[in-house]
């Protein structure tokens, strides 16, 4: 893909920056550079509120196609949508995991009935998803999945039992995506099906985790046979494994632009106090400082280039470095934080426990090269899957 942009391009991202000018501001101006990560337990009905907003505007489902009711933009547009939104100061979006995962995975794999009865919902900022994938024995080990389902005696409903584990803002969402096992003695990715899930029912108890960060977006989900109907069911029983690892796909796409947006907002604000507090005058924090910034270029141009291919959810070896190389980035963006804050780093702003935005930045970004697949799991990933190496020993049952 290329680099620059065109003149419509420019005069599109003029409109977008426009109307996150008139519109991030009124009841929505606290909203502004909240609710990222680390920070998505911040404002979530205001949060929801826009959404609906950006909805009345037109501002959701850019990418999707017209037919199923989005805007059809093109790649370069997409991308200025996204750069332009965080730049703003967006929000952290409550429909992310609908718009960004869910939707692109209903127009590939879903029936016209499932398309028909839940894209608009996601369109439109009244319909929220959570994502049913890890199990405490089932991490970056995906296709250990436990939690099985069932037909009930009707044929009607399955029935679904297990245990799901950091599950983002499940307390906030209407909908759960789960993979779960359907065929009886089945292991690895054999007979897993993926499901759709309507989260307000009595079978369903959802715990909040706290974290170090003092917050608790993340979320254990227990499923004691809670049901949902066989029209819910995404592909045929025994496809899970194959519809899951496409939406991971489409989590590496074009969204991984504001994801960056994001990481420049936070690398503008270390270096905001480093110039304050004087840290900018060490030489070795410059040079850090240097390395971030050129980093954070180099993931941009990779991210364009990974773009470049098909957005079929299939994974190009331009996408399957993308996660290792921003999650280490992220990790060392927050020891730089601290260093660039030095003892004021190890001072609360207040009590109990009142984290500021570089110290929030910093607890959080522990966790970065842990989930989503750890690096290990990645290089493994890299090796296997990009470059053909042989497959890891692994043990036999």
């Amino acid at each position: 893909m290329k680099i620059g942009f065109s003149s419509a391009d420019e005069a599109f991202r003029a409109e977008i920056a426009g109307w996150m000018a008139e519109h991030l501001r009124g009841p929505f101006e606290a909203l502004r550079f909240r609710g990222g990560p680390g920070d998505e337990h911040s404002f979530p009905e205001a949060r929801k509120a826009w959404e609906r907003e950006l909805a009345s505007g037109g501002w959701t489902g850019v990418g999707w196609r017209q037919e199923h009711g989005g805007r059809g933009l093109s790649i370069s547009q997409q991308v200025i949508f996204h750069e332009e939104y965080a730049r703003a100061g967006g929000p952290g979006r409550m429909g992310h995991i609908g718009e960004g995962l869910v939707g692109p995975t209903l127009a590939a794999f879903g029936s016209k009935d499932q398309q028909r009865r839940l894209l608009p919902g996601i369109l439109d900022g009244t319909e929220f998803w959570c994502q049913g994938y890890s199990e405490p024995g089932a991490g970056s080990d995906l296709a250990n999945v436990q939690t099985r389902a069932r037909l009930d005696e009707t044929g009607e409903y399955w029935l679904i039992s297990g245990q799901k584990v950091w599950t983002s803002l499940a307390h906030e969402a209407d909908w759960c995506f789960v993979l779960a096992r359907t065929e009886p003695g089945s292991s690895g990715h054999h007979g897993l099906s993926f499901l759709l899930v309507p989260m307000h029912q009595a079978q369903i108890r959802v715990q909040p985790i706290q974290q170090i960060t003092g917050t608790s977006e993340f979320n254990e989900v227990f499923f004691d046979q809670a049901r949902t109907s066989v029209a819910n069911m995404v592909g045929a029983p025994g496809e899970g494994w194959k519809i899951a690892m496409a939406l991971l796909g489409f989590e590496r796409g074009v969204s991984t632009l504001g994801q960056q947006m994001l990481f420049q907002n936070e690398l503008d604000e270390v270096i905001r106090i480093a110039r304050a507090n004087g840290a900018s005058r060490d030489p070795l924090l410059r040079q850090r400082i240097a390395r971030a910034w050129a980093g954070l270029r180099v993931l941009r141009y990779n991210s364009l280039r990974m773009l470049s291919g098909t957005q079929d959810g299939g994974l190009a070896r331009e996408a399957m470095i993308y996660k290792l190389a921003w999650s280490t980035w992220h990790a060392e963006l927050g020891k730089l934080a601290m260093d660039v804050l030095g003892p004021r780093a190890e001072i609360l702003d207040g009590a109990p426990y009142a984290l500021n935005r570089l110290q929030s930045l910093f607890l959080f970004t522990r966790s970065d090269t842990i989930y989503g697949g750890s690096n290990e799991i990645q290089r493994n990933v890299i090796a296997e899957r990009a470059l053909g190496m042989p497959r890891e020993p692994r043990p036999r049952d």
